[in-house]
């Protein structure tokens, strides 16, 4: 990990002094200026350079939060809202100092409506543990980003993951949102109808804020039924135009597939030896179908015919929880597995998404740009909604290898670009992407910044983050 970066802080640090002791003084031992703490709060899983906040906060409700962000707005203090720290484009650094709010005490789920379909909980509750409290009333929340997230970080950059092509994404399982404003106001942004036509969305501006518009304290999600079965399978491809075709072709069918992931060979060998599977090293789709025993026995049948047709071969399903459970391990361990290619090195995760008719010409020219650049880059993705990852393995000591890099990543944002996708499917824009904004929304830009203005006039919710002010 790279050494902490020096801030640049906003306030004079008498002006922080008497800020925090105000802050000291509603939280007590809940504020820490503890070193380790704010080093910890200054960093995300990504290759962005960390940077501290002055202190870190941990609130146990909606009226602290508010209480918090009173106190900063009135010193000018700004504020970063923190959750898992799993984010990967730097969302969390403190970039201009300013105290870190996290909201991983904020743990509770606070009402399951089960005839509704619907859960209510507090941004600190992680994916699994929603999922685990659920188990019991026969629903589940199936959005899957990979790793373990908070539901607030996940609203937060608008997540998705590995079930979307089947659940969609945070943006269209989020039915309502309580937000403290950068005031310190609290806002509820819906109700819990499944639908309404008052007024503005509010509830889908903050989705995908990255924090930088307010801090969500309350979030109500969608729920769905457990299926009743649920199988698991994959299929090797000597080439990646067949593995990608097969997508395409299972899609436009209307298969419902409730999953499907693409690995090539270098992900998949990188998996087994980390993960200790067997899996064979060519390039590889990952299904999974959900419904009635009888429909996941005929999706699996066919997309297998499918597969067939495009050189798909080694086709394999089980519906075995331990099977299916080992085998979505391993994929959700990819990134890890890569940077383990590389002792010493870290990964820079990138995550383009293009229309799914351009999928296979984006996949095959970045594959052949990674080999023509010759770097250590396994390539995954969702493929099912036209969203692919690269874990570029690099080091962070070695100049020529990250300027190699970034010049790599330029291409592959403005090829997803002209192909009309965007430069991020799922990861947000943090500080990593800020730069390719513009390139995607042109004038739009200039709409969101106004938004910005008008809701944190002061810019002191998570600033230097989406664009600059």
């Amino acid at each position: 990990m790279a050494p902490v970066a020096a801030v640049q802080s906003r306030l004079s640090p008498a002006a922080t002094e008497t800020t925090l002791a105000a802050l000291k003084q509603l939280l007590g031992d809940r504020l820490t200026m503890a070193q380790a703490v704010r080093d910890q709060h200054g960093r995300d899983e990504s290759w962005n350079p960390p940077f501290p906040p002055d202190a870190v906060a941990f609130p146990h409700s909606t009226e602290e939060v508010a209480e918090i962000v009173k106190i900063c707005a009135a010193h000018g203090l700004p504020i970063i809202p923190y959750g898992a720290g799993t984010s990967l484009e730097g969302h969390v650094t403190a970039l201009q100092g300013g105290i870190s709010i996290d909201l991983m005490q904020m743990d509770k789920v606070l009402q399951v409506n089960a005839e509704d379909l619907d859960v209510v909980v507090q941004p600190g509750v992680r994916r699994k543990q929603l999922n685990e409290y659920l188990r019991d009333t026969g629903l589940f929340f199936p959005i899957d980003p990979g790793a373990d997230a908070s539901i607030g970080g996940m609203v937060s950059t608008r997540a998705s993951g590995t079930n979307a092509v089947r659940y969609g994404t945070m943006r269209e399982n989020v039915l309502a949102l309580t937000v403290v404003m950068a005031d310190g106001r609290v806002i509820r942004t819906s109700k819990r109808a499944k639908k309404s036509a008052a007024g503005y969305d509010l509830t889908r501006l903050f989705t995908g804020s990255e924090g930088t518009l307010g801090i969500i304290t309350e979030i109500t999600l969608k729920l769905y039924g457990i299926p009743e079965a649920m199988s698991s399978a994959i299929c090797s491809f000597a080439t990646l135009e067949g593995a990608v075709n097969t997508v395409i072709q299972t899609i436009q069918a209307g298969i419902p597939v409730a999953r499907i992931e693409l690995l090539d060979d270098v992900q998949v060998a990188a998996i087994n030896s980390y993960s200790k599977t067997d899996m064979p090293v060519q390039n590889l789709l990952m299904l999974e179908f959900h419904g009635t025993e009888a429909a996941v026995a005929e999706q699996a049948e066919m997309v297998q015919g499918i597969a067939s047709d495009h050189g798909g071969n080694n086709f394999q399903w089980t519906t075995k929880p331990e099977e299916r459970a080992k085998l979505w391990q391993a994929r959700h361990d990819a990134a890890y597995a890569a940077k383990a290619l590389r002792k010493g090195c870290e990964v820079w995760a990138t995550d383009v998404c293009v229309p799914i008719s351009r999928l296979a010409e984006c996949i095959l020219e970045t594959k052949e740009d990674v080999v023509k650049t010759g770097l250590t880059a396994p390539l995954v993705g969702h493929v099912g909604d036209g969203n692919f990852h690269l874990a570029i393995v690099l080091d962070r000591n070695n100049p020529a290898e990250i300027e190699t890099i970034e010049a790599f990543n330029e291409r592959l944002v403005h090829r997803a670009l002209r192909m009309d996708g965007t430069c991020t499917g799922e990861h947000g824009i943090g500080r990593g992407k800020m730069k390719y904004l513009t390139a995607e929304h042109g004038e739009a830009v200039a709409v969101m910044r106004a938004i910005k203005k008008a809701l944190d006039p002061d810019n002191l919710m998570n600033p230097g983050k989406i664009f600059s002010i």
